[in-house]
């Protein structure tokens, strides 16, 4: 058994969502003057607005595009988009983890739409050239469950007939998003600054709005994802800050905080750097360690942020699924026990292996500090193995 380590991350979350909180966040020093007043009071809407101001202004998103916030995080900014906007075209669905085929299994059972799927093993991406762009094509730009992401846009058409609808909560704030190429983006507090859950952000090019002025789906629309007014056009509304229903005012105000360290620290370049060095530094220490490996062989499709691994010893090879998975467990309880890691488990739908969350709001220092205590709690899981 190896010797435990000395020295521990000073910020030991690498959860992929929500993720950590900003290097140097402090509950008590969110504004709380407008806590307790209407969700529809011009203040608060002006504090609305301005978190969306603030998101444009990070994330560098083109005044063409129109933003706004939906319920129920980066999964209800899916939805609204899903339900709202399909059936005017044929679809496709990307599906190369577990969140692209729970959007194809809305779209074929709960839509009744017969998409096409494009669907690729956990680490392995489609074949992108097989994307049609006269149909409506949905896709995560990056897969916060199998650690895949796409490589770049040059797969998605100049002159598509159809919506580039994409799922970009774990690559907005981390990763270039080319917004010519995006229609339907989305994504959610927690994962992309480590804000707090149950908001979403949806970003619309001029073609969606289109779509939503013009396409009258044939379907009820629930309240919490209709994107239209009464007269069945896009909401304008919705752009100005106006909620679909009561969101947290502490949320967004956490929120706001999140953006404001953003901007301070150098905006969305910075925010790329912070994460690429992330990532950099814990792939130095996969490269040199024989018992773990990227779950994506390829590095081109390798995902900076959620980086998703895959156990290589033989020993754990040799165990079934069940046994692997508890091995997991194991391997999470020694590290959580010691307040070293926290977090680094898979999704539940994933391949056993473990998941460090390597964006903006991780420190590198940290990333560093927590790998000779992921080798100790291999070390000393592995011993246990009978």
């Amino acid at each position: 058994m190896s010797t435990k380590p000395d020295v521990k991350p000073a910020r030991p979350w690498f959860s992929a969502g929500p993720t950590a909180k900003r290097p140097g966040y402090a509950l008590g020093g969110l504004p709380s003057d407008l806590l307790g007043r209407g969700i529809r009071a011009p203040e608060v809407v002006e504090r609305f607005a301005h978190g969306l101001r603030l998101t444009r202004e990070v994330l560098e998103v083109p005044d063409s595009h129109v933003m706004l916030y939906t319920p129920g995080s980066d999964t209800g900014a899916v939805e609204a988009a899903l339900w709202g906007m399909l059936g005017a075209r044929p679809v496709q669905v990307v599906a190369f983890e577990n969140f692209g085929l729970t959007w194809l299994a809305d779209v074929r059972d709960h839509l009744g739409l017969e998409p096409e799927a494009l669907t690729a093993p956990w680490g392995e991406l489609p074949d992108l050239s097989r994307a049609d762009w006269s149909k409506d094509v949905v896709f995560p730009w990056n897969g916060t469950t199998s650690g895949v992401r796409v490589p770049d846009a040059d797969w998605i058409a100049d002159d598509r007939e159809g919506l580039a609808i994409c799922d970009a909560t774990s690559a907005a704030f981390a990763m270039p998003l080319p917004w010519d190429k995006l229609d339907v983006v989305t994504f959610s507090f927690q994962k992309a600054l480590g804000g707090e859950a149950g908001i979403g952000v949806m970003v619309l090019s001029p073609r969606a709005v289109e779509r939503l002025d013009t396409y009258r789906p044939d379907r009820a629309i629930p309240k919490l994802l209709r994107l239209t007014d009464g007269k069945g056009r896009f909401d304008r509304a919705l752009a100005d800050g106006v909620a679909i229903n009561t969101f947290s005012i502490l949320t967004i105000e956490d929120w706001i905080d999140a953006l404001g360290w953003a901007k301070h620290i150098g905006g969305l370049s910075e925010l790329i750097r912070r994460t690429d060095a992330n990532y950099a530094a814990l792939a130095e220490w996969v490269e040199r360690t024989d018992w773990i490996a990227f779950l994506p062989d390829r590095p081109e499709i390798r995902s900076t942020t959620s980086v998703c691994l895959k156990f290589t010893d033989a020993r754990i090879a040799a165990l079934d699924d069940k046994a692997q998975k508890a091995f997991v467990t194991r391997f999470k309880a020694l590290l959580e026990g010691e307040a070293a890691v926290f977090d680094m488990e898979p999704h539940r739908n994933a391949p056993p292996g473990l998941r460090l969350w390597c964006g903006c709001t991780v420190e590198t220092a940290d990333v560093i500090a927590a790998t000779p205590w992921l080798e100790w709690a291999f070390e000393t899981a592995v011993s246990e193995v009978g």
